[in-house]
């Protein structure tokens, strides 16, 4: 039996304000197998980015356990989480996070310099990746001299220019309009066909339908964990 990329057993976030603890996630169980594309939903609050945060070694539990690749993060320290995420998890974000004054083919290769790896190799390597985005011709434009299609594309080109287990996008259509969102979904999808695991968080009922699998937060906990039934499918342009 395959051991699942990832797994949480009764995971919890509390966070104290005012006084009083908030359970931001409550006991959480869940597994999300290798290949899958997940989409996590939930109203703001929901716990459904505190969760995200987690899976993503961005923040640890205050209790439970949760399995990436079969390693116990609870245990790693702060310098370990940080390689777990360099090697191991790919990010794609709304807003892009891309730097202004960098040309696309050097924001790409980022990741690869805190991989230790050296000039050549990552240049060749953000180079490649880029290409598969269809942005040979872009390779030293800036964020300013790109769309926000575009921007996006090399925003995951960077994410996946590690090699990462997973792909954690998190609302990643949300600043591009209907058609572009259309056209980055096509690129989850291919991705995922190709054997990437994919964990996408999204507020947008219809972008979920994308995934194969949804997942709703509310209040902290899973409400609902169910195969998407009428499964769209896209065009990676």
């Amino acid at each position: 039996m395959t051991t699942p990329l990832l797994e949480t057993h009764d995971l919890v976030k509390d966070y104290a304000i005012g006084g009083e603890i908030v359970h931001a996630v409550n006991n959480v169980s869940l597994s999300i197998s290798r290949g899958e594309f997940v989409a996590i939903m939930g109203a703001s609050g929901s716990g459904k980015s505190t969760f995200m945060n987690m899976i993503g070694c961005l923040d640890i539990p205050t209790s439970g356990t949760l399995l990436l690749d079969g390693i116990d993060t609870k245990t790693l320290d702060s310098d370990a989480l940080a390689e777990i995420r360099n090697r191991k998890i790919g990010f794609v974000f709304q807003q892009f996070n891309l730097l202004a004054r960098t040309s696309a083919l050097d924001n790409v290769a980022v990741p690869l310099i805190y991989a230790g790896i050296g000039y050549a190799e990552r240049r060749a390597r953000a180079q490649d990746r880029l290409e598969a985005m269809g942005l040979a011709n872009r390779l030293q434009n800036t964020p300013a001299k790109l769309s926000g299609g575009q921007q996006q594309r090399v925003a995951i080109a960077r994410a996946l220019v590690t090699d990462p287990l997973m792909l954690l996008a998190d609302e990643p259509t949300g600043a591009l309009d209907t058609q572009t969102s259309l056209d980055i979904m096509g690129i989850f999808q291919k991705l995922n066909d190709d054997g990437i695991t994919v964990v996408l968080v999204t507020h947008e009922p219809d972008i979920a339908e994308y995934a194969a699998r949804r997942i709703v937060f509310r209040d902290g906990q899973v409400i609902e964990d169910e195969a998407v039934k009428s499964r769209r499918r896209a065009s990676a342009a």
